[in-house]
């Protein structure tokens, strides 16, 4: 560790997903680098204090992520952790995406308060969901259902369709799978039903730019496929300008790192009330290429239309 720093202050928010993320990371940079001492430090984010609107009005993404930036360019902590998806699709001035983690299921789930499939939830059943691009997707399928808004961490909404304020509710699967609560889930919906969003189920540790002692920390964390997925998906939601508030999926496949090295990508647009959906599918081997090329692609389908 002679080119290496002895000490790691790794920066969290305060959630119990977020901080199973942290100790995850910790857990295998201490399997690389055993003499490597870590210390997790736990943040509030202003996505953590507002609960009472949805996303898309308080900000989008970067409501998760802006204070844990600021303490990584004031030199507080040396890296970040976040759930990929939170992260805006611009790299932060100073900093940078130092690894990515190999990536849990992508998919979303249904959790219902009957245990139902989603095929067998009832007439305008109310389901709990911010997220647009959920929303969109859902009333594609099903438009007959009332949808409501649902926040808070994933313990707090399992709670919450358990005590029968929704029918049922849709999460990432990663969240509910890393926090052991697997037994709550209904069923796991396809990628034709619920397309993801960009980078969901990935880890990300943000560094500063050109950190070179705590990049070489962060290379025993680095997923070679899994970044070439996401950077994927990454291109295509920030070739259409989308953010939070709007509905936009996508979900990469990679081989990247083998043999022969190829990224396939879905990338999805929809109108809000899921009435429109244009589906562009394609693969190659550059996966920044490959992002705006299908973005580029919903554009001349119409795409700019249903992000206005």
């Amino acid at each position: 560790m002679s080119t290496l720093t002895s000490s790691l202050t790794i920066g969290t928010r305060g959630s119990a997903l977020a901080r199973w993320q942290a100790e995850w990371v910790v857990a295998r940079l201490r399997a690389a680098w055993p003499e490597l001492n870590c210390r997790i430090q736990l943040f509030t984010t202003s996505g953590d204090r507002t609960l009472d609107k949805p996303l898309p009005e308080i900000g989008g993404k970067g409501v998760f992520t802006a204070e844990l930036e600021d303490a990584l360019r004031a030199k507080e902590i040396d890296i970040a952790v976040h759930s990929l998806k939170d992260l805006p699709v611009d790299d932060a001035p100073g900093l940078m995406l130092g690894a990515i983690g190999p990536r849990e299921d992508a998919r979303d789930v249904l959790i219902s308060s009957a245990g139902s499939p989603f095929s067998a939830l009832r007439r305008g059943a109310r389901v709990g969901t911010s997220s647009l691009r959920r929303a969109a997707q859902l009333l594609a399928v099903r438009p007959d259902l009332t949808l409501l808004p649902l926040r808070g961490n994933v313990d707090t909404r399992i709670r919450k369709v358990q005590q029968g304020d929704y029918d049922a509710i849709v999460l990432a699967a990663a969240g509910v799978i890393r926090l052991g609560l697997e037994a709550n889930i209904s069923e796991f919906l396809s990628f034709d039903v619920m397309l993801p969003a960009p980078g969901q189920g990935a880890l990300a540790i943000q560094c500063r730019l050109d950190d070179v002692p705590v990049l070489e920390l962060l290379s025993a964390l680095e997923d070679v496929s899994t970044r070439a997925a996401v950077s994927a998906e990454r291109a295509f939601l920030q070739h259409l300008g989308g953010g939070c508030a709007a509905p936009i999926a996508a979900y990469a496949q990679s081989t990247i790192g083998h043999p022969l090295s190829a990224v396939s990508l879905t990338g999805l647009v929809a109108s809000p009330d899921g009435r429109r959906i244009i589906r562009v599918s394609g693969e190659g081997a550059e996966p920044l290429a490959l992002g705006q090329k299908l973005a580029e692609k919903a554009l001349t389908q119409g795409a700019g239309e249903l992000l206005q």
